[in-house]
């Protein structure tokens, strides 16, 4: 950019260009043999957990149809489950829709979202087609991951915006350029020109039902890859767009907070592995009612008359008790109290049986308030309390400063990991391939085959 354009951009503009520039040089700078040993164990383990994830999504009835609906052309990215590969951008978008449709995928309550859906499935997709070694692979999935991280910690949304769609678009856009081997210059230009690209989504979107929202998590990716495309081109203009997108017409964004503890703090250490197949909003409601559910003794659920759920304010706007299909259920607080009490676990299947009278009937006995003390804990807990009155008067209680899998409470290891997996996915070959995946890719010499092993259910 020459000098009479720079001088054009209004401060704000300046200072999120700068920001990113910074951010940049060390996203170029980084390489896999040197980053510290707990960080390339973390990476695995997020990795394995998306990869597995993204399987269990794939296996949806509905998603032969919508593959079916997009048309894969040929290519060397895998659609991970549904048996083909494609181009690039299709395994981007495909795959990141999968990823996010059963509310399990990896989080991190400091960003606001989910950095890995938000950019793991276009690095993967765009290093199977240039066949890229594993070394080169794992660096860019951790520059993703630490990239978007920093756009979400740094960008306040408007009220009512969903998180999907939005700020992720920077590690998505910096993974690819830095595995399409660019240097700082062209990675500043990749962020910058996803950045003019957040979708701009309607939380009521979750609420609703509607499956929009998995798909903003598709664009997001697809977006990203685009966006390192046009850098390595030559054609973006940096120009701090970010100050204007996500800084004005979404919210605020304050730059500072992308440098904050650069190359000391590892946020993909800070993230959060889901155990209940709902959003984790909802989590620490479920992991106070599951302990709850132990104490009811031979009373069970029938002696219940109310429920209350005191929580941070987020979590308590998903007050419904009627949902139209299994993305708003997920959503729903007295959904997933009325499924621990009743299953003893919120998982995939949990909303076959959600339409039952007795399960609408015990939804109703739940109430949802906003309290103002867990709202002053965020973001480092995200907690909730739970109280069952019961028909004899007595009340229990249980309160859940986070929800389990947090890193600030029992966090997930690899051993955890594995065994969600295997409750979710079956202990066969599809777990098996899984696990081989996620452990031999950061080392393989080409991921492309390594990638290939997972296209099949």
């Amino acid at each position: 950019m020459s000098d009479q354009t720079t001088a054009a951009l209004d401060d704000a503009q300046q200072a999120a260009l700068s920001a990113a520039t910074a951010l940049s040089t060390w996203a170029a700078d980084l390489r896999w043999e040197s980053t510290p040993a707990p960080v390339r164990d973390r990476l695995r383990l997020v990795l394995l957990d998306t990869l597995g994830v993204t399987m269990l999504g794939a296996r949806l009835p509905e998603r032969a149809g919508l593959v079916d609906a997009w048309a894969p052309g040929a290519g060397d990215a895998p659609l991970i489950g549904a048996g083909v590969t494609t181009s690039p951008e299709i395994a981007a978008w495909l795959n990141a829709t999968a990823l996010v449709s059963l509310e399990m995928d990896e989080g991190n309550k400091f960003a606001g979202g989910h950095p890995a859906a938000h950019s793991f499935p276009a690095v993967l997709a765009l290093a199977a087609q240039l066949d890229s070694d594993g070394p080169s692979t794992a660096a860019a999935l951790l520059v993703a991951y630490e990239v978007g991280a920093r756009y979400g910690r740094a960008s306040t949304a408007v009220p009512g915006l969903h998180p999907h769609g939005n700020w992720g678009f920077a590690g998505a856009a910096a993974g690819c350029a830095k595995l399409m081997g660019l240097d700082a210059v062209g990675i500043t230009a990749a962020v910058d020109a996803a950045s003019g690209m957040p979708i701009a989504g309607p939380f009521s979107a979750a609420l609703d039902g509607n499956p929009v929202r998995n798909e903003w998590m598709g664009a997001c990716n697809m977006s990203g890859l685009a966006a390192a495309r046009l850098a390595k081109a030559g054609m973006a203009n940096p120009t701090g767009i970010v100050a204007h997108s996500l800084g004005r017409l979404l919210g605020t964004f304050d730059p500072t907070v992308l440098l904050e503890e650069l190359g000391k703090r590892w946020d993909i250490g800070l993230g959060y592995f889901k155990r209940h197949a709902s959003c984790a909003f909802t989590h620490p409601t479920v992991d106070a009612t599951l302990v709850l559910r132990e104490q009811l003794g031979e009373a069970g659920v029938d002696e219940i008359t109310g429920i209350r759920v005191s929580t941070y304010s987020a979590a308590a706007n998903l007050q419904r008790t009627r949902w139209n299909n299994r993305l708003a259920a997920m959503f729903s607080v007295p959904y997933v109290v009325a499924t621990a009490l009743l299953h003893g676990r919120v998982t995939p299947d949990g909303f076959d049986s959600s339409s039952a009278a007795e399960f609408l009937a015990l939804a109703d006995r739940v109430a949802v308030v906003a309290d103002p003390m867990f709202d002053d804990r965020l973001p480092d807990a995200r907690g909730a309390a739970v109280e069952i009155t019961l028909a004899d008067g007595r009340v229990l209680r249980e309160e859940a400063a986070n929800p389990i899998g947090d890193a600030a409470r029992e966090p997930f290891d690899h051993e955890r990991t594995v065994t969600l997996l295997r409750d979710l996915l079956g202990d066969g070959d599809t777990l098996a391939r899984v696990l081989d995946a996620a452990s031999s890719l950061p080392d393989a010499r080409g991921v492309r085959a390594v990638l290939h092993t997972l296209t099949n259910p």
